[in-house]
């Protein structure tokens, strides 16, 4: 039996043979545990690896699921996120099915989903590997010299950012970066930004794709803030690409 980070029992007979996953970065760590041939669909926005996308079965959106496809499927075990999926969806599903549910804020409580999603697949050497080079790669991570205020934006019209008290904002903590935002998912006006003039902006890939326009139109209202697109993916997805964070967080401060 198994206590998920939202609090909800499991008690899987068995390791799952048909399991569905709602959340891009923890498809992938489906798959880099080896469990090609159990992850039975996905959604539409779990694109890594590649092929995976092309060759799954797709349930719709992380929050417009296609329900009635995924009773067709009748997966064993569905793995879902309190932030990523509608709570209204994941509660009709829980009806008819076992679902492991994700509440991540932080570097730590990533660690904890990869580990528990370990024992319900039975694959705890293959989580406990990628898990100790996660760790291992932070605990060497070198913080910037002189910590530097920073904002980092998601969306535009309205800007929005990521606080403090989120994934992004624990990953900006990491590197050694004071983000200037509390709140979770803030807008930002274009008073904010004159009152406060961060040292960094960062313009993620994603939700919203920033282009290098977007830097030209920041930099009026920000003149000495550096500005820069970063990998979304890297700063937000808290599976098994946080292998790579390391040397990207790194690479940022080199240019």
């Amino acid at each position: 039996m198994l206590v998920d980070q939202m609090g909800n029992r499991l008690d899987l007979p068995e390791p799952p043979k048909r399991i569905i996953s709602l959340v891009p970065s923890q498809t992938e760590y489906l798959y880099a545990l080896g469990l090609t041939d159990e992850v039975i669909a996905q959604t539409l926005f779990c694109i890594h690896p590649a092929q995976m996308h092309q060759a799954k079965p797709r349930v719709g959106g992380t929050k417009n699921l296609n329900l009635q496809k995924i009773r067709e499927l009748k997966p064993d075990l569905i793995i879902g996120n309190k932030e990523e999926n509608t709570k209204a969806q994941i509660e009709e599903l829980s009806q008819e099915f076992p679902i492991y549910m994700s509440d991540i804020n932080c570097l730590e409580d990533a660690i904890e989903m990869m580990q528990q999603i370990g024992v319900l697949v039975n694959r705890q050497l293959e989580s406990k590997r990628i898990c100790d080079k996660i760790q291992a790669n932070f605990q060497a991570l070198v913080r910037t010299e002189t910590p530097k205020t920073c904002l980092y934006l998601i969306w535009r019209e309205p800007w929005m950012a990521a606080g403090s008290n989120t994934f992004i904002g624990d990953m900006m903590a990491k590197i050694g970066l004071k983000n200037l935002v509390l709140e979770r998912y803030p807008s930002i006006t274009q008073e904010w930004l004159t009152e406060n003039q961060p040292d960094l902006i960062f313009l993620s890939s994603e939700p919203y794709p920033f282009k290098t326009k977007h830097i030209e139109e920041l930099q009026s209202h920000c003149p000495h803030a550096k500005i820069q697109l970063v990998d979304g993916e890297l700063f937000s997805w808290y599976g098994s690409r946080l292998i790579q964070s390391r040397a990207y967080f790194q690479g940022l401060f080199k240019t």
